[in-house]
This record gives structure tokens, sequence and C-alpha cells, in this order.
């Protein structure tokens, strides 16, 4: 038996999605299916862990066991509550929590879309949309300009294929809960070019 040895710099992480632990997203597509009745989601999130709000305590928890990386998505939702309106207060929240990783010695990586939506977007279709990848290009843009330099990694869409086969396909656990291979067909080519856009704007502005 020899031991297996990580080269140096090897990311060790924790990861989180905004939607399942800080609590109360609730201009989200995720919120609503929540209470919806007959959607799978028995247990809504409700209040969650409370990240939004203990993230600094969860983060130095996360440090002491002994990771180097932790990787969070921030919420379009909370950052663009309406469309083309951008909260400043929502971005400057995910400023500190960047600053909270960097202090405790961990090298943060951001996921810029985590499952969730803004409703206003799932109103206009959701990744069935044509229009959906040019506005998360737009968002993604916004969110890497407020973050500048602090950011090491980021991730564009969290299990887009999960997104693309539980929401557009079946079985129906996400939002919107459409079936139909065409359906399944459209939004994974629309989370597609919302990947190429998303990673063409980090790649332009880092």
């Amino acid at each position: 038996m020899t031991d297996l040895a990580f080269p140096s710099g090897f990311l060790w992480g924790a990861a989180t999605a905004a939607h399942q632990v800080e609590g109360n997203n609730t201009n989200s597509d995720w919120w609503e299916w929540e209470q919806k009745p007959g959607t799978p989601c028995k247990e809504p999130s409700g209040d969650a862990i409370d990240h939004y709000n203990r993230y600094g305590r969860d983060i130095a928890l996360i440090a002491g066991l002994g990771f180097n990386t932790y990787r969070f998505s921030v919420e379009w939702a909370r950052i663009e509550p309406t469309e083309g309106v951008f909260d400043e207060t929502q971005l400057e929240h995910y400023r500190r929590v960047v600053a909270a990783v960097r202090q405790s010695n961990m090298i943060p990586m951001v996921t810029l879309n985590h499952f969730t939506l803004p409703n206003w977007v799932a109103k206009q279709g959701s990744w069935l949309a044509d229009t959906t990848p040019a506005l998360f290009e737009r968002y993604v843009r916004r969110v890497v300009e407020a973050l500048g330099d602090t950011v090491d990694w980021y991730c564009t869409i969290n299990e887009p294929g999960i997104v693309a086969l539980c929401g557009y396909l079946g079985p129906l656990g996400f939002p919107p809960g459409v079936t139909g291979f065409a359906n399944w067909d459209r939004a994974a080519r629309g989370l597609i070019e919302g990947h190429r856009r998303a990673r063409a704007a980090v790649k332009e502005l880092r």
C-alpha cells in the first residue's frame, strides 16, 4: 500500500446552495413552487438554517473542519428582484460573505446559478424562453463586476442536466414542472447557451 498524495493547492471544500441554506428566498420560483399544492415539496424551505444572517458563524465552522475552499451561490432572485433593477444592498451582502470566506483563510468559489430563478424570469418562461440566456448573462456581469477580484473561481450553472431533466422532462421534482422531450430539449439548449454566455462574460471581466 502507498499513501495517496494530493497535489499542492488541491481544493478541499464544502458547498451550499443559497436557496437551501439562506432562508426566505421569497422572490424565487422555488419559493413559489414550495407553496404550490401537489408539488413534491413536503417541507418548504422557510428560514432554512438562516445562513443569510449566520454566514459568519457557518463559515468559521467550515474553516474549523480544515477545508481550504467554500463553494456557495449568490441568489439571482435577491440581486435582481425585478427585471433590470439590481439591489445594491444584496450585492454588498455577498461582498461581505466573500470577505468572511477570505478572512477565514479559505478560497471563495461562487456559483452563479444553483437551481433557482427570479419569479419574473419564471413568468417569462424560465429556461424555455429565448430571452433567458441573455438575461442570465446580464446578471452574471453585474455580479462579477460587483465582486471584482475577490473571487478566485466561478461556477456558471449548477447541474444543468438535472435542471433540464427534473424541471422539463420528468419526474416533476423541479419547477416549472412541465413534461415532454421538446421541453427538455429546448430547456437544455437554453441552459447551454446561458452557460456559454456566462463563461464568456466571466472570462472577459476577469
